[in-house]
């Protein structure tokens, strides 16, 4: 399940990613036209900017920006940063594989067989959209968030 905090955390980027290139958005601004807690945000915001994904200013015109066009950020790398692997066990993670302590057949299991599966349905469809797309998608351009996967087919 997608926590708060990367529901947050994509609401900023799809805001920022409104913006021209450059053009830096203050904290409290994403904040109220998001409806997301300005602290919590703040941690956020701080986080993405560690991991790569946006720029922060200080001081007057300061602000955050997108550190890369938004059409090269992918949804599932940004989720990722903020709430780990997209798999819902570990044993059926590609990047934080552990075994479970109570498998005896771990090629037998069911339940990791199962969610093998449910990890490459969620990983094929995040990690194939962009936050451009995404954007897209909030303005009513369905055509503009699909346009992406017809230029890759």
């Amino acid at each position: 399940m997608l926590t708060k905090k990367a529901k947050y955390g994509l609401k900023a980027m799809v805001y920022l990613a409104g913006f021209e290139p450059g053009r830096t958005a203050l904290v409290t601004d994403i904040a109220a036209a998001n409806q997301i807690p300005k602290k919590f945000l703040d941690a956020i915001l701080g986080e993405l900017r560690n991991a790569g994904f946006v720029h922060s200013k200080k001081g007057k015109g300061g602000g955050y920006t997108l550190a890369r066009a938004p059409q090269d950020m992918r949804v599932g790398n940004i989720i990722r940063v903020l709430d780990g692997p997209l798999a819902p066990i570990q044993c059926a993670s590609r990047t934080v594989y552990r075994r479970c302590d109570d498998c005896e057949d771990e090629a037998r299991c069911t339940v990791r067989l199962l969610m093998l599966e449910a990890r490459d349905a969620i990983a094929n469809v995040l990690d194939n959209r962009t936050l451009a797309q995404m954007r897209a998608l909030s303005e009513g351009d369905p055509a503009g968030a699909l346009l992406g996967e017809l230029e890759r087919n």
